[in-house]
């Protein structure tokens, strides 16, 4: 089932990284579905948040889509060429966003291989926001995408996480955000 609208306005963003691990991530572009369960994710709690790219309120043309209502997709470019895939959450004007790091592919396989030039999937086929957006087939250009909409959303299908360890650590290659580089705002599905 479609994640509802409501869903995404949950004003904790940190637990809705955590809550949206084993959710589904869906594309359609060129006709083709491609996706995934979501196994990794981070939390950016906004203006209060130094790693957050609106920290202190800052609105650039690449960071005010992050002022969107929630379920809507925050692409941007990072190193200028990789396109890094984020849920914008929360009420429009609170600029909360989860970047998702991570998915073990489900659908749309072969394509994604073709994507990435790859022959075979492996155990880190997808795990990097850089690889699963270019597996997925998003692109930067995406961004601003109503994620209730029917080319890109996430999907319930209930699955069972209690098999699975889920480990929480600082988030990754932020630094520059000083003590809040230490939150433990980062969220890993490990079986």
């Amino acid at each position: 089932m479609k994640i509802p609208r409501a869903y995404y306005l949950n004003p904790n963003v940190v637990e809705m990284a955590k809550d949206l691990l084993g959710k589904h991530l869906f594309t359609f572009f060129d006709g083709q579905i491609t996706g995934g369960i979501i196994t990794e994710t981070e939390a950016y709690a906004g203006i209060t948040d130094k790693a957050s790219h609106a920290y202190n309120g800052r609105r650039t043309p690449r960071t005010e889509i992050m002022y969107a209502q929630g379920g809507t997709a925050y692409i941007y470019l990072c190193y200028g060429i990789h396109s890094l895939f984020n849920v914008v959450t929360n009420e429009k004007e609170i600029p909360h966003a989860v970047l998702i790091r991570a998915i073990l592919p489900t659908h749309g396989e072969e394509l994604m291989l073709k994507r990435c030039s790859k022959t075979q999937i492996t155990k880190d086929f997808a795990v990097g926001p850089a690889k699963l957006s270019k597996a997925l087939g998003i692109h930067f250009k995406d961004t601003g995408l109503d994620l209730c909409g029917d080319t890109i959303w996430l999907e319930d299908r209930n699955m069972d996480l209690s098999r699975y360890q889920i480990i929480t650590s600082p988030r990754i290659g932020i630094d520059y955000a000083e003590e809040d580089a230490l939150l433990p705002y980062r969220f890993q599905l490990l079986d």
